[in-house]
């Protein structure tokens, strides 16, 4: 017999290549949330060291990431680009007691929080491979060549199997509001 799934609140799981603009579109939600108690943004755990412009997160070293993990720190947690990341265990109670969770989360654990929640709500951010060009050139962390090989390795066609696809290629404030009318629909659920 499986677990019970924890709800009645919602986890809103923001998926999308690096440089998609989901850091933007998630500082800009948590703007618009501030004064809502109920829209909830855990700061994630993350193997990279702190002091990142894009995302305020919780550095750990490697030791220290698989000493929390073993200790039940994080509800989900996953690896990718040689990095660990975690998102906390408090969740489940913000999610017990109806809040809406608004995460950055790899595509790798949707299953897994499907699994775990009652409310699952699997946003793709899409972005066209000259937008994600600009963007990741701006931000500075890689090569010319980094770039060039990571486009190339992108598939940019449309994603299947999440309930939303927000298309970050355009005005920010559009994504934007795609994103903030998703939330606020979670929210509704919880509070059904």
């Amino acid at each position: 017999m499986s677990a019970e799934k924890i709800g009645p609140g919602s986890l809103v799981a923001v998926v999308g290549p690096s440089g998609s603009g989901k850091d933007t579109l998630l500082r800009k939600a948590m703007a618009h949330f501030a004064n809502d108690p109920d829209v909830v943004f855990p700061q994630r755990a993350i193997t990279r060291p702190a002091g990142d412009a894009h995302e305020d997160h919780l550095a750990l070293n490697p030791l220290s990431f698989e000493h929390q993990r073993a200790n039940g720190a994080f509800a989900l947690d996953w690896q990718a680009h040689g990095l660990r990341y975690g998102i906390p265990a408090k969740v489940d109670e913000d999610i017990a007691q109806g809040c809406t969770i608004v995460v950055n989360l790899s595509r790798s654990v949707i299953a897994a929080a499907r699994a775990r929640y009652a409310n699952v709500s699997a946003v793709a951010i899409t972005i066209d491979a000259e937008t994600m060009r600009k963007r990741l050139m701006a931000r500075g962390r890689e090569t010319q060549d980094d770039i060039e090989n990571r486009i190339a390795r992108m598939d940019f066609s449309p994603p299947e199997g999440f309930d939303h696809v927000i298309d970050n290629t355009g005005p920010l404030e559009t994504a934007a509001a795609c994103l903030y009318a998703i939330i606020e629909m979670q929210g509704q659920l919880a509070r059904a």
